[in-house]
């Protein structure tokens, strides 16, 4: 008989392991609030391995915040550059090296 079924619970010391988490903080009714905003930047910073350390201790993996893109911001903002939007548009953030 092995260990695992001898236990009388689900969790097993053998089995622990160190893993990645992640946060989740919303509004049920949808309304966009700074509140909310705050609560997952203080969460994103609470799992160091995920948002805001690397294990050079200096660097973080990339892990972020996802909101609701701000469609009519970003349409208002392509008008002003000339830059004609469809109906299914997307945005992103790049980061490039100054040279």
């Amino acid at each position: 008989m092995s260990r695992i079924s001898r236990t009388k619970t689900l969790h097993h010391p053998d089995f622990e392991r160190d893993s990645c988490g992640f946060g989740l903080v919303v509004r049920l009714d949808g309304r966009a609030c700074r509140e909310v905003l705050n609560d997952a930047l203080a969460a994103l910073n609470r799992l160091t391995h995920r948002g805001a350390v690397a294990p050079d201790g200096k660097t973080g993996d990339g892990c972020g915040v996802l909101i609701r893109q701000p469609t009519e911001f970003l349409q208002a903002v392509a008008s002003e550059a000339a830059i004609a939007l469809s109906d299914r548009f997307a945005a992103g953030t790049i980061f490039l090296d100054s040279d």
